[in-house]
Parts: structure tokens; C-alpha cells; sequence
């Protein structure tokens, strides 16, 4: 059966248990769509999973590069997809596991734009301006003229925002007036567990108040000490940024602690958004999210 699992949705929804209980089952292995997972030492403020909760299971795209080091959606693509093909050859079903979307998606689709033809020149244009003035401006232009594509596209994937700009001076149209649709790449399964809203943002403090009591700041102050600041694209991450922020300003740990809760559930919000657009995704109640389930409606 040449299919994915895919176990997705907003943070803080159980999303790891299931996803090791699912691939355990499965003879399997998980491969993280975390965009923080990836980095070696964020530990405590990214709730990696321990070898206990992975339950003996190998998990793929974990710790694989250095926090001083970028690492773009492309990069993620490169990798995991290298996973999910060895998986399949060996007639394995791979569990994606992860709540970043554009990484997920990288996976699952191939983009196709609308047959626009390229233009060289413009290209290296904003390969410059890349170069000179950063992601952030670069992805600053993209937001301007096409601010939908800008919510679909994200800043470190400055390739697409290339393409896009591209598309638009060259068409005078927006990327994302034109054919840019989702074409699956395999056969797969999403799903998603659905908690009512005032359940999960109390998920999501208790899980931020777990952190404080493990040490994030102490975390976040040995990272600074090896030479990691607030520049680096790994301490964009909500827990590092704010402990960052509050070490530089004085906050109180209190402070800092409240300022990630709301931040994170304004995080979960938009992913609930993003894997709403998720083409067949499957969202269960909290008390149906079972392995057996899951295996049920894979197999179905």
C-alpha cells in the first residue's frame, strides 16, 4: 500500500503520541514536520519528544541541524522526502508527524504555476536584492503585490517568494490568480484532533508552564552562551524569541511565560486555518483519535 499518514493539526494536541503509537503499529518509522524539531539543543521549548515517548520507534528530521545554521522548506523537502521514498520502496507506510504546513505540503503536492515562463533577469534581480537586503524585505515585496500568496508562501522558502514576484512582473498577475494548484504527489491519509478551543489554549499553557518548570530559561541562556542570538532563524521559534526578548529586557519569568501563551495560541489558531485548506484531511474528536481508528480509516 503506497500511502502516507499524516498526523497534523495545531500545537499541544497530542499529535506525537499518536503519531509513535501509529508507526509502532505500522513497523514504521515518523518523520517530524516540526520546523523546530529540526534545531540541535532546543529541546525544552520545542516539547521534543523524549526516547521514552518515542516508544522504540526511529523518527526522522529530529536534531539534524545546527541552531546557528538557516534551513529552508526546500531543504525539508530534499530530506524527509528522501525518507518517505525509502519507506515506500521497503512497502512501509511513513508517518509524517508535525504541525508546520509548508513542510507537510512540500511533501504531499506539487506546485504548479499556471505555465508562467520564467525570465532569467529577473530573477538574479531578486536573487540581489535577496542577498543585499535579506528574507524578511525580500518577502516584504511578495506581501505588497500579492498578499495572498504571501499567507500560503513562507518567508524562509525564498525561492518560491522569487517565483511569485517573478510571476507578477513578468504577467502583471498575481501568483495566486493563476492555476497554482495543489497536485498530490501520493495516496495519504491526514488527520487532525479537533479540541474544542478553550480545551486546547488550556493545553497550551499548561504545556508552557511545564517548560518554565524544566528550565527554558536556562535552556535559552546555554544557547547564548554558545553563541546563538536573536538573529538566528532557530530563535524565531515561539519560547525562544520571547525568553530572548525578556533576558534583553528584564522581564520577569512571568512575564515571558504569558507572553508565549498568547503567542502560541495565536499560533494555533493559524494552523487550525492552514490545515482547514488541507485537501481531504480528516479531523476527530479528542476521544476518537485512537491508533486503532486512525489504522481504520487508513486501510478504509
Amino acid at each position: 500500500m503506497k500511502k502516507l499518514l499524516v498526523i497534523c493539526g495545531a500545537t499541544a494536541t497530542g499529535k506525537t503520541a499518536l503519531a509513535a503509537n501509529c508507526a509502532l503499529k505500522l513497523n514504521s518509522e515518523v518523520i517530524s514536520a516540526d520546523s523546530q524539531l529540526i534545531y540541535k539543543g532546543l529541546d525544552i521549548g520545542t516539547a521534543k519528544p523524549s526516547e521514552e515517548e518515542k516508544l522504540g520507534v526511529p523518527h526522522r528530521m529530529i536534531d539534524i541541524v545546527d541552531a546557528k545554521d538557516k534551513y529552508s522548506v526546500s531543504d525539508y523537502k530534499s530530506a524527509a522526502g528522501a525518507h518517505v521514498e525509502r519507506l515506500l520502496a521497503a512497502g512501509k507506510v511513513p508517518v509524517i508527524c508535525g504541525g508546520t504546513g509548508f513542510y507537510i505540503n512540500s511533501l504531499l503536492f506539487d506546485f504548479g504555476y499556471g505555465g508562467a515562463q520564467g525570465d532569467d533577469g529577473v530573477r538574479e534581480k531578486y536573487a540581489r536584492i535577496l542577498e543585499e537586503r535579506g528574507k524578511d524585505y525580500l518577502f516584504s515585496l511578495l506581501k505588497e503585490v500579492d498578499e495572498p500568496s504571501s499567507e500560503s508562501i513562507h518567508p524562509n522558502d525564498t525561492k518560491r517568494v522569487i517565483r511569485a514576484l517573478e510571476i507578477y512582473e513578468l504577467s502583471g498577475k498575481r501568483k495566486s490568480e493563476q492555476n497554482d494548484k495543489l497536485v498530490p504527489r501520493y495516496d495519504y491519509l491526514a488527520v487532525a484532533i479537533d479540541y474544542p478551543r478553550e480545551e486546547l489554549y488550556a493545553k497550551i499553557d499548561r504545556r508552557v508552564d511545564e517548560m518554565f518548570e524544566r528550565g527554558l530559561v536556562e535552556e535559552v541562556k546555554g544557547l547564548i552562551a554558545d553563541g546563538i542570538s536573536l538573529d538566528c532563524q532557530s530563535m524565531q521559534a515561539i519560547g525562544y524569541k520571547e525568553v530572548l526578548e525578556g533576558l534583553k529586557n528584564g522581564y520577569s519569568q512571568s512575564t515571558m511565560c504569558d507572553i508565549i501563551k498568547k503567542n502560541t495560541r495565536h499560533y494555533a489558531k493559524r494552523q487550525i486555518t492552514f490545515f482547514k485548506k488541507l485537501p481531504d484531511i480528516v479531523w476527530l474528536e479528542p476521544q476518537d483519535a485512537t491508533v486503532e481508528n486512525v489504522l481504520e480509516l487508513l486501510n478504509g
